[in-house]
C-alpha cells in the first residue's frame, strides 16, 4: 500500500544528501570543487535515490572559515563559479526529482561583510547595533567569561569603538545581534532571495546561536563529571561552561517564527543544526514542533565519538521520547565536521551496510555525507597539509575537520586525484580513498555503494520506514529490534550490531520482516 504526502512535507522521513562543494567536483583546474562540478555530478546522487540534496556555503566569503564566514549573503563567491551556475544546478536537480537546501549561516557573518564595516566604523551609525557589542569591564578585560568555540574569548576588542564584539567562533566572525528586528528583517530578506531563485528550503547553520542573553551573564561553570564533547573537542575549555546565556536563549523562537512564515510560503523546508551539549533535546523539542519553527533538525548523539551500540541506539530514542517526544529528528553518522564514522567506529565493509540499513530504519529524516556511500575513512592529514584554522589551534590533540573534508573519489585510475581534479587539490587524496572510487564499486553488486542504493530504495518502497510509528525498541546484547508502522504497512527489524553471532543473527545481519 501507498500513503500519499502533500508537497509541503515532502521534508518528513526524507534522505538528504550533503554536498561540501570546495572538495566535491572540480571543473576549472583549480584543485577545488565549484558548483559546475554538482551539477556534472548530480546523476549519482540521483542514482542513490535520495529526496534532497543539501550544498554547503557557496557564497561570497575570504575563506577564513571555508565559507561558513560569509561576506555577501546574495552572492556567489569565484572560486565556485557564478550565479548562472547555481541556476543550472537547481535546474539540473529539479529535473532528477531531488529538492535543494542551501546551507544560511546566519548567526554571523564575515567581518569583511559591509555591515560590519559599518557597524565598527562608530557608536551612532545605521547598524552600529546589528553585531553584539559592550564595554569592558572595569578591568578592561571583556564583558562576560564566554568562549569561541574556535579557542579563547569569545570577546574581540575593536579600538575605534573602544568596545568588545562577540564571536563565538573564528574573531573573523562576528555574532549579528538578533535583539535587533532590522537585523532579523534583513535575514529573513536574505532566505527570501534564495527561495525566489528556486531553492526548496535551508540547512540552518548553529541555528541555536542566533540570540545571546541581553544582559549579558556570566555562564556557569561545569564539574568535570558533566562535561561534554559533542559540541567542541574535549580539549577545549569551552565544555567547561554550561552555556546558559551566550546561545540558546528563548528568543531564538520569536525569529524562526518569522523564518517559516516566510518557508511556508513558497513550501520550504529548514534543518537546524542544534550545537548544545545540555539541552539538544528540549531545543529540538522548541524548535520542531508544530509550526512555528523549523521542520527538522539534528542533534550529536549519532556525531558523536561514543560507539554506535545497540544499547546506545536504544537510550538515544528513549531520551528522546522523554526530553523531545514531538521533536523531528534529522539523524546523521558523518558531516563535514566530525571525524567520518567509518573511522570513528571502527567499521568494516559488513559493518558498514548494518549501519546503513538501521539508518534507513529509524523514524526521522536523514542526512548523508558525500563519499559516506563509498566508505570512505577520515583521511590522515600531515600538519603541514591543515587547511582548517580549528586544527591548527588544538593539534595535535584534535586535528581538525580536514581529515572528513577530502575530495570525492570518483574515478580510481583517472589520475593521482581520483577524478576529482587534474590538478593538486586543496586537500590531498588518500590512496585507500581511490580505491574506494565510485568507478571501483559501480558495477559490483555487493559494494557499499549499491547497498546504500538498496537500503535507501527500501526506505523509498515503505511508507512504514519513512513516516511510520516506531514502537517496541530494545536491546538484547548486540542485537537491536525495532517495529515500524504506517497503516497495513509493517515491519519488524532485528539487527545483529556485533561481529560474533547473537539471537540466531549472522555477524552484522540486519533482518527485516513485514507483518
Amino acid at each position: 500500500m501507498k500513503l500519499t504526502k502533500t508537497t509541503n512535507d515532502w521534508w518528513k522521513g526524507a534522505v538528504i544528501y550533503q554536498i561540501y562543494p570546495r572538495s566535491f567536483q572540480d571543473t576549472t583546474d583549480d584543485g577545488r570543487g565549484d558548483l559546475a562540478g554538482i551539477a556534472q555530478r548530480l546523476d549519482h546522487v540521483a542514482s542513490l535515490g535520495v529526496d534532497a540534496i543539501w550544498i554547503s556555503p557557496f557564497f561570497t566569503s575570504p575563506m577564513k572559515d571555508f565559507g561558513y564566514d560569509v561576506s555577501d549573503y546574495r552572492g556567489i563567491d569565484p572560486q565556485f563559479g557564478t550565479m548562472a551556475d547555481f541556476d543550472r544546478v537547481i535546474a539540473r536537480a529539479h529535473e532528477l526529482g531531488l529538492k535543494v537546501l542551501i546551507d544560511l549561516v546566519l548567526s554571523h557573518t564575515s567581518d569583511q561583510h559591509p555591515w560590519f564595516h559599518e557597524s565598527k566604523s562608530s557608536r551612532d551609525n545605521a547598524k552600529a547595533d546589528w553585531y553584539v557589542w559592550a564595554d569592558p569591564k572595569p578591568d578592561g578585560t571583556g564583558p562576560t567569561n564566554w568562549l569561541s568555540i574556535f579557542g579563547g574569548s569569545a570577546w574581540q576588542w575593536n579600538p575605534k569603538r573602544e568596545q568588545y564584539y562577540l564571536h563565538n567562533f573564528l574573531k573573523e566572525q562576528p555574532d549579528l545581534n538578533f535583539h535587533n528586528p532590522d537585523v532579523q528583517e534583513a535575514l529573513v530578506d536574505v532566505a527570501r532571495f534564495w527561495l525566489e531563485r528556486g531553492v526548496d528550503g535551508f540547512r540552518l547553520d548553529t541555528i541555536n546561536f542566533y540570540t545571546h542573553d541581553a544582559q549579558l551573564r556570566d555562564n556557569p561553570g561545569l564539574p568535570p563529571e558533566q562535561r561534554r564533547a559533542d559540541t567542541a573537542p574535549a580539549v577545549n575549555p569551552y565544555n567547561h561552561q554550561s552555556h546558559k546565556f551566550d546561545k540558546s536563549q528563548p528568543e531564538n523562537l520569536v525569529f524562526l517564527k518569522k523564518l517559516r512564515a516566510v518557508m511556508d510560503e513558497y513550501g520550504a523546508a529548514a534543518v537546524g543544526e542544534i550545537g548544545d551539549s545540555e539541552r539538544a533535546w528540549e531545543l529540538l523539542e522548541e524548535y520542531t514542533r508544530g509550526k512555528n519553527g523549523v521542520q527538522m533538525s539534528y542533534v550529536f548523539d549519532f556525531l558523536s565519538g561514543e560507539d554506535l551500540t545497540a544499547g546506545r541506539i536504544v537510550e538515544v530514542f528513549d531520551e528522546k521520547a522523554r526530553r523531545a517526544p514531538d521533536g523531528w529528528p534529522c539523524w546523521a553518522f558523518s558531516n563535514h565536521d566530525v571525524v567520518r564514522h567509518m573511522s570513528r567506529w571502527n567499521l568494516n565493509p559488513a559493518a558498514a551496510k548494518a549501519y546503513a540499513t538501521v539508518l534507513m530504519a529509524l523514524q526521522g529524516s536523514v542526512c548523508l555525507y558525500q563519499g559516506e556511500e563509498l566508505g570512505l575513512p577520515e583521511a590522515d592529514i600531515a600538519y603541514e597539509d591543515l587547511q582548517d584554522p580549528y586544527g591548527i589551534e588544538f593539534w595535535p590533540e584534535f586535528k581538525g575537520r580536514d581529515g572528513c573534508r577530502t575530495p570525492m573519489a570518483w574515478e580510481a585510475k583517472a589520475n593521482d586525484y581520483a577524478g576529482f581534479s587534474t590538478v593538486k587539490p586543496w586537500l590531498p587524496v588518500p590512496e585507500a580513498h581511490r580505491a574506494l572510487a565510485v568507478s571501483e564499486q559501480e558495477d559490483d553488486p555487493d559494494s557499499l555503494l549499491n547497498h546504500y542504493r538498496w537500503s535507501i530504495g527500501l526506505r523509498q518502497k515503505h511508507p512504514a520506514l519513512r513516516i511510520g510509528d516506531q514502537t517496541a525498541m530494545k536491546a538484547e546484547g548486540s542485537v537491536l529490534s525495532f517495529r515500524r508502522a504506517a497503516g497495513e504497512d509493517k515491519l519488524q527489524i532485528r539487527a545483529n550490531l556485533s561481529n560474533k553471532p547473537a539471537a540466531g543473527l549472522a555477524p552484522w545481519q540486519v533482518e527485516i520482516n513485514e507483518g
